[in-house]
């Protein structure tokens, strides 16, 4: 394989790409679609990583790039915890709706 020349060949960012599409399927149905705080806040991190991924490509610098690569890590972060809150909140709403 040669080298990437548009962040658009890069692994991570269509990795990236398939999750934000994703996160925004699962975030306009049922309850997480009336949850607009946790909804809004998951999609904006899910866009934040490819945003993150592509912006340090286009930089050009290693250095640069490593940062925001280590941005985009955290954002993914940010929607692993996302979606501990919306499977905390479904248990719970579960939980209440038997009780």
């Amino acid at each position: 394989m040669g080298k990437v020349e548009r962040f658009e060949g890069l692994i991570a960012w269509r990795k990236a790409r398939e999750l934000t599409r994703a996160i925004y399927e699962v975030t306009r149905k049922g309850a997480f679609a009336k949850d607009f705080g946790l909804s809004s806040q998951i999609q904006r991190a899910a866009v934040s990583i490819m945003s993150n991924i592509a912006g340090g490509f286009e930089r050009g610098g290693g250095g640069e790039f490593h940062q925001f690569l280590s941005t985009a890590k955290a954002s993914c972060a940010e929607v692993r915890s996302q979606l501990y809150v919306a499977l905390d909140l479904a248990t719970w709403t579960k939980l209440l709706l038997r009780g």
